[in-house]
């Protein structure tokens, strides 16, 4: 029995070694397959589905006011003494009443179908239609906001992973500096002061090591959130953070949002959903004409049949006009005719917004483009500059403040290089944004 446990436990034993052990394997995550989880889990993107759905409940709404209404009544009268049921009394050789009962049923049913309303049924189908696409377009809309979102995140990942190489880099370069420097103290070479410098330089480092590291660990819980996945699971990213050159050019920008934006498209279908609010506020000013059948059917018993019962039908057609409504009819159309203007101001002001979006995203992304080859340049004057300083304070002809300055310098230089590279790659993704493309 004892053997059986001890085989159980070191069963158990591996098996969580190897569950611990494919966990620290785990892969890290792409761009697309982060882009993927999020369009999946994401709760605005749900939201905005499921408007479509109740648009769509809407639009079929809309459809049944072009069909006959049919409806129907089943009642119970009882009273305080007999009444005829039928359309008229049979008398008894006695001259009394056959036909009466203090219980009397009823049943009556009409089907009723619209034949002109002026046009509001129509216009109001077509005014739902157009609300079920302006939900499709604000799904698209949504969609590529969350993409963007993710792109973001993703980059400031990799940029905060690499400040925080940097900033190692940084700690062991100082560490380097210090040991020199307490090697050249000890011999004479160098006064206190100088010694003192190397620790406190060493000393900052280690704390901005810290909060870069902080930065980390804030940029990882960020995407986890955004991605609606444990805020504290361990996350690692493939690094993607390069440089290739845009071949985008402003006109070309400029014209694929002018007629991808879904925002404008909505826009778009929002000046004609209002059109048909005029149309369906005009239709008071026309006759409503229908077409009514109606079926009634009395009786004493309750199944409605029996000796005592009448029955009745009638077909009828109704028109319907308002000669006099205070204005009623026409301040709604003018209502929805401002509607319709202030639709229109908002398409506008809109294209106006994309059209500077595109702009600001086009410049933003050339000004990172442009920075990174000046970032490249001064990463590689500021290494030459650092090894010089370093050569130079071996033999005492640079001081210690020289060579910590360059450190520093370089450091600053290899976070301006990764932070150009963040912002092209940022800039390239608000820029594809605003153009109305979907990644990938």
């Amino acid at each position: 029995m004892r053997k059986m446990w001890t085989v159980g436990f070191i069963l158990l034993v591996i098996l969580a070694g190897g569950i611990v052990w494919a966990q620290g394997l785990q892969e890290p995550l792409t761009l697309e397959e982060s882009i993927k989880i999020a369009l999946e889990r994401n709760l605005r993107l749900h939201s905005a589905v499921v408007g479509v759905v109740g648009s769509e409940y809407r639009r079929k709404e809309a459809v049944i006011n072009f069909l006959p209404l049919w409806t129907g009544q089943y009642y119970y009268t009882r009273y305080s003494s007999p009444t005829t049921v039928g359309s008229s009394g049979v008398f008894s050789p006695t001259g009394q009443l056959l036909n009466t009962d203090r219980d009397v049923f009823n049943l009556s049913t009409s089907v009723q179908q619209p034949i002109f309303a002026g046009g509001s049924i129509y216009s109001n189908y077509r005014l739902e239609k157009f609300g079920v696409d302006i939900s499709k377009t604000d799904v698209e809309t949504v969609r590529r906001d969350i993409v963007l979102l993710v792109r973001e995140g993703y980059f400031n990942i990799l940029t905060a992973q690499k400040f925080l190489d940097v900033a190692k880099q940084a700690v062991k370069q100082f560490e380097a500096q210090l040991e020199v420097s307490k090697a050249f103290f000890e011999v004479g070479i160098i006064p206190k002061n100088d010694l003192l410098q190397s620790e406190v330089r060493l000393a900052n480092a280690k704390q901005a090591l810290v909060r870069t590291e902080n930065n980390v660990a804030l940029a990882k819980s960020s995407f986890n959130i955004l991605l609606r996945r444990e805020i504290n699971e361990p996350l690692e990213v493939v690094d993607i953070l390069g440089y290739k050159p845009s071949t985008l050019r402003f006109e070309e920008s400029l014209e694929e949002a002018l007629s991808q934006r879904p925002e404008i498209k909505s826009a778009g279908l929002k000046v004609d959903q209002t059109k048909e609010g005029v149309k369906i506020a005009r239709s008071g000013f026309f006759p409503s004409i229908s077409l009514s059948g109606n079926y009634g059917r009395t009786s004493n018993e309750f199944d409605l049949g029996g000796d005592f019962k009448s029955e009745r039908w009638t077909i009828q057609a109704l028109a319907t006009l308002t000669i006099f409504d205070w204005g009623n009819t026409a301040y709604k159309v003018g209502e929805n005719k401002v509607k319709v203007a202030q639709a229109e101001d908002f398409k506008i002001q809109l294209i106006e917004g994309v059209i500077l979006e595109v702009k600001q995203g086009y410049l933003n992304m050339h000004t990172a483009e442009k920075n990174i080859g000046v970032a490249e340049k001064a990463v590689e004057q500021a290494e030459e500059n650092l090894r010089m300083n370093e050569e130079r304070y071996k033999y005492q002809v640079a001081t210690a403040t020289d060579v910590l300055d360059a450190v520093t310098l370089l450091a600053q230089a290899r976070v301006n290089y990764y932070g150009a590279l963040s912002d092209f790659n940022v800039a390239s993704a608000r820029l594809e944004r605003a153009m109305g493309r979907m990644y990938p």
